[in-house]
């Protein structure tokens, strides 16, 4: 790939196209809710008892209803509006009745559906790379499970990975037996919300995640003792208070029947649209960068540090090439979009403008509110067709990046304003004594003077006449360096 590094009187050209996918908002209107008796019309649900979460002084249900008890809660603005926070270094709980002392019925044990979203606070699954919460925290649960089974327990929890989710029953019968119906990996982040449907009755019982059926399970068939249900439901920890699920919950939903899976499904799609397009969610509509191939270009030292093709689908030459005045004038065109059976979108479009020999960023973001929510895609050239694949729905934004690195730091100056968040017109935008160039490619913060960093030291040293004289323990492979420190190549 072609390495360019010419700087022209011109600005940065960014162009954005708005992606505001309409099959989304034309789904969530003409679909109306489950059993309204449009054209999507299906059984009519009637909620038991609802919690919206709005309430964060006392935690009434939307129904009105008290809580038993509460203690050190939280509440935060992510979600749909309002969220119980359950992540507490002391006891934290909120408890609730299972049949209220005027007789309504909040959870129905044997017949029905719990559904409600969560997104961990501070966690993330061991398979995403994190610790999970490090305890078997609770999400919703009765009773307390025991080794002699003398009390009882009706629980949906995660394990202490965060790579699974259960729901078990216990009895108290004094048989030591614990029931677990479903089970399910998952694979979570912080502060990304997800649907946790559970359907049970003498028939079956189902796990849904994210409106998708996880598993099927066996009826239910065993409940908590009378102690147990008297003690009422906690949401987010044990009775104890004690195994926190560490996590934001909204809008829990109780019924006493099982909702079908269609009606989960378009639950869950109209719910979606409301987290996914919050600018507050922020973790739920960050796009991933795609991976880059660096280069060295063969008359300097600079490394050319966001080069490759990365998440794009050449689709091969556009019916036409049009040139822009010079190479800094680029636009998209052609655009289109279809969905997948998964609900992904997938985008194609042309990179028109500019000139032959360039090489265009694609940077993708769900946001247009600020700097911080943008992923670079990979590159095009002018003349071409590309493909996207595997975008949320929701809305998208779609925008280019020319070549310009005013700086000479290895990074365009798109990316710096977009992605890194360095100074395009400073080389170096930390005095570590490396262009942020460099501190990308070697894994280092460019926004962060990495010589005061404890943990970052061992990864270079310089000389006396303070000339770089060694790189190590950051990534493996090598660092060729010339008489004066300055890095030359990297070898990976």
């Amino acid at each position: 790939m072609k390495t360019t590094s010419c700087v022209l009187p011109h600005t940065l050209l960014a162009v954005a196209l708005l992606l505001f996918l309409s099959y989304c908002t034309a789904f969530a209107a003409d679909m109306g809710p489950p059993g309204d008796g449009g054209t999507n019309s299906g059984p009519t649900y009637t909620p038991l008892n609802s919690w919206s979460f709005y309430d964060h002084i006392n935690w009434m249900s939307d129904n009105g209803h008290a809580p038993i008890s509460f203690t050190n809660l939280t509440s935060s603005i992510l979600g749909d509006g309002a969220s119980l926070v359950v992540n507490s270094t002391n006891q934290a709980w909120l408890n609730y009745h299972v049949i209220e002392p005027d007789g309504t019925t909040n959870l129905s044990l044997t017949s029905g559906t719990i559904m409600f979203w969560f997104a961990p606070s501070d966690w993330a699954s061991t398979n995403q790379g994190g610790t999970g919460p490090g305890e078997y925290g609770r999400l919703l649960e009765i009773g307390s499970h025991t080794l002699d089974s003398s009390y009882g327990l009706w629980s949906i929890y995660v394990d202490d990975a965060g790579a699974n989710i259960y729901f078990s029953t216990q009895t108290n019968d004094f048989s030591s037996n614990l029931t677990t119906y479903v089970s399910a990996p998952i694979a979570w982040t912080p502060d990304y919300f997800h649907n946790v449907t559970l359907t049970y009755s003498p028939s079956n019982t189902a796990l849904y995640l994210d409106g998708v059926l996880a598993t099927n399970g066996p009826p239910i068939t065993v409940f908590p003792g009378p102690e147990a249900l008297a003690n009422g439901f906690y949401v987010g920890s044990d009775s104890n208070g004690i195994y926190q699920a560490n996590g934001l919950f909204n809008n829990l939903v109780t019924y006493d029947v099982p909702l079908d899976a269609v009606t989960i499904q378009q639950m869950f799609s109209q719910a979606y649209d409301f987290y996914i397009m919050s600018p507050w969610n922020q973790a739920m509509w960050k796009l991933i960068s795609a991976a880059s191939s660096p280069e060295i270009s063969s008359s300097s030292t600079t490394p050319n540090v966001i080069t490759g093709q990365g998440n794009l689908q050449s689709l091969g030459a556009a019916a036409i090439c049009v040139n822009g005045a010079d190479a800094y004038q680029v636009w998209i065109t052609n655009f289109t979009t279809s969905v997948t059976g998964a609900g992904m979108v997938s985008a194609s479009f042309a990179i028109q403008g500019g000139q032959d020999g360039y090489f265009y960023d694609v940077f993708a973001g769900t946001s247009l509110t600020g700097n911080g929510y943008w992923s670079w895609q990979g590159q095009g050239q002018h003349g071409n067709m590309y493909a996207l694949t595997n975008l949320p729905s929701g809305p998208v934004f779609i925008k280019l990046g020319t070549p310009l690195d005013s700086d000479g730091d290895g990074l365009t100056d798109a990316y710096e304003l977009w992605i890194s968040h360095t100074d395009p017109q400073n080389a170096y935008s930390n005095p570590d004594g490396l262009l942020d160039g460099w501190d990308i490619l070697l894994g280092l913060n460019p926004q962060t003077n990495n010589l005061t960093q404890a943990s970052a030291r061992i990864n270079y040293s310089y000389t006396p006449a303070d000339w770089l004289s060694g790189v190590s323990g950051v990534k493996t492979g090598s660092v060729t360096l010339d008489n004066e420190g300055n890095v030359q190549t990297v070898s990976q």
